[in-house]
């Protein structure tokens, strides 16, 4: 079919892709619609294969709508230089860091919608930053969670003209900043404290214990100085009297291995 530019093969039970199903030299497909054709996540594999082999390097639109998405493969949209439109809505994606949009230099529209994102991490925020065609991003109805780690999304929210209906977007979770606006959020609202550098913080009770443990070891060995008169007393009683008790150890010893003792032994008190 080297006319073929559009295809739409929604609603199918796709089961996986051939790496020759658009041909060996690169297919001129254009367009590429498959909303609810990939809920099998091999036939998602194989796609991810056949896009990055290079053979739909002339696709310009992409739909993977209503597909039930969880995670996407890493890589998978790096082989699609001419990819404008990419359309993975209505699924139930709960994350983009292992997603690469970089190479997709003519990409306009993004629509993320109706997924569950909890929030979007600064490195998939660099890269649409990055992207110079990239004009709409739909983020609409996916649950947002309103903590610390929702602050660079806010404040990118705040200087982009990228998404689109973006006052719309509004918190899932926590329960107190439930239906709050992102755009509305500021650091008070979050309550986020200044994160301690946790390296510093672990060098420094390193060297509070190694203070501690000197100065309890100083301490004993004063204690062991000063009363060393003492404790030599101590000792040689302590040696004074293992030595008698192994004495009588042998005194007893030697009654017993003696056959003219062995009554005498048994009829006193030795």
């Amino acid at each position: 079919l080297p006319a073929l530019r559009q295809l739409d093969l929604s609603g199918n039970a796709l089961v996986s892709f051939s790496p020759q199903a658009f041909g060996e030299g690169g297919s001129p497909l254009e367009e590429l619609v498959l909303r609810g054709a990939l809920r099998d996540h091999g036939v998602l594999l194989s796609l991810a294969a056949l896009l990055q082999s290079g053979a739909l390097r002339n696709l310009s639109r992409l739909e993977l709508a209503d597909n039930g998405l969880l995670l996407l493969p890493a890589g998978m949209f790096t082989a699609l230089p001419a990819l404008r439109q990419l359309d993975l809505s209505n699924n139930s994606l709960v994350g983009l860091r292992n997603v690469s949009f970089q190479g997709l230099g003519q990409l306009q529209s993004l629509n993320l919608s109706d997924n569950s994102l909890g929030v979007l991490w600064n490195s998939t925020l660099a890269q649409f930053r990055s992207l110079p065609a990239l004009r709409r991003i739909v983020l609409r109805h996916n649950s947002w969670v309103c903590d610390c780690a929702i602050e660079d999304l806010v404040a990118w929210l705040k200087e982009s003209d990228q998404v689109e209906g973006k006052e719309a977007l509004t918190c899932a979770s926590p329960d107190k900043m439930l239906g709050k606006a992102l755009l509305k959020i500021n650091g008070s609202d979050l309550n986020c404290s200044v994160p301690i550098d946790l390296p510093s913080q672990l060098q420094t009770s390193y060297v509070f214990l190694g203070i501690v443990l000197a100065l309890i070891g100083a301490i004993f060995l004063l204690v062991l100085y000063l009363n060393r008169k003492g404790i030599k007393k101590w000792m040689h009683n302590i040696r004074d009297a293992c030595r008698d008790h192994m004495e009588g150890y042998h005194y007893r010893y030697e009654i017993n291995a003696d056959p003219r003792l062995t009554n005498l032994s048994s009829n006193s008190d030795v």
